[in-house]
């Protein structure tokens, strides 16, 4: 091109036809090409291992498709919408996690007074929870429930409120939550059902129960109250236990004691009689034998134990010149 004597507007357009008209036999082919790749691109789609492919045609449910790759009708005639039917969901209570992978991507907003609840006694609390679901109809999950995740999340709310007002602050806090956990996973399946959502409920629990923050201060004061409380019934119950038992066992002892003094009693007198018994059988056989014998017998009993013995003549009247007072344990005749 000559810089000296540039080309006019019209030796512009005229050179610009030229090349338009060498190349325009071209366009159509590539008009064609970017339409086949278009088509390609739309007609084959890739299902993953754990989802399965609901088919629309023309909006309209026509079947499912199983993992793997398979073709459809391109230009938006089929649409695919793969659901993961193996995925375990969780949706937080009180806490936030909005990465869900449900096809709504529905999210709630950092506002957190979904966990403030009151108990039966009239008591507030802050309880946090989670709710772990899986998709058991994907069928019913795109056609029958509009916003099926906020279904979820308001229903669990629901049902949640319902079971913790059933129960006081202590047994929310400590022993019922775990029948609190089962009793609304049941409630929440049961009402999900009725609404055809398609979601099965894996796990309803329980993770955080508090006070809420303005008044945990006195919520503590009363709990270090029953505390103190407890930590006295547990004294008492054990110096009662320490005390009780041993008085039992004493009392217990004593009349043990007194049974066996009684039955040593009773026995020694059975004895005694029936000793007397043979002793007056065998008097009666010979009086004065049995009386002799009575009288020696005594007195092999009686004698050892006198200090001093005196032995008297039968014809003496009186034994008191026989008394030697300054003479203690000396035998007179």
């Amino acid at each position: 091109m000559d810089w000296q004597n540039p080309p006019s507007p019209d030796e512009i357009i005229d050179i610009g036809k030229k090349k338009f008209f060498n190349y325009g036999k071209y366009i159509p082919w590539i008009v064609l090409g970017l339409i086949v790749i278009l088509g390609l691109k739309g007609v084959i789609y890739s299902i993953g291992p754990d989802e399965v492919g609901v088919i629309q045609r023309f909006g309209k449910y026509i079947g499912l498709s199983s993992p793997g790759l398979h073709t459809k009708i391109p230009f938006g005639i089929d649409r695919v919408t793969p659901i993961k039917v193996e995925k375990i969901f969780k949706e937080e209570f009180g806490v936030r996690n909005t990465n869900t992978g449900l096809r709504t991507g529905y999210s709630y907003g950092s506002d957190l007074e979904e966990s403030l609840m009151l108990t039966g006694d009239l008591n507030i609390l802050d309880v946090r929870w989670i709710v772990q679901f899986k998709i058991k109809d994907p069928i019913k999950l795109l056609f029958v429930v509009r916003d099926p995740l906020k279904v979820i999340r308001d229903v669990s709310e629901i049902v949640m409120r319902r079971f913790v007002g059933d129960y006081t602050v202590d047994e929310v806090l400590t022993i019922k939550r775990e029948e609190i956990d089962h009793l609304a996973q049941i409630e929440m399946q049961k009402i999900l059902d009725d609404y055809q959502t398609g979601v099965q409920v894996i796990t309803v629990k329980l993770l955080d129960v508090n006070p809420p923050d303005k008044v945990k201060p006195a919520f503590n004061e009363v709990n270090e109250a029953k505390q103190e409380k407890e930590k006295m019934i547990n004294q008492a119950w054990e110096a009662y236990n320490k005390t009780i038992p041993k008085a039992k066992g004493e009392a217990e002892r004593t009349i043990r004691e007194a049974e066996g003094y009684s039955l040593d009693k009773i026995n020694r007198a059975k004895g005694e009689s029936e000793r007397f018994l043979v002793t007056l059988g065998e008097y009666k056989k010979a009086p004065e034998i049995t009386r002799k014998r009575l009288y020696l017998e005594t007195l092999a009993e009686v004698l050892p134990k006198v200090k001093e013995k005196y032995i008297i003549d039968p014809r003496q009247s009186s034994i008191l010149p026989l008394l030697d007072i300054g003479k203690k344990g000396e035998l007179k005749q």
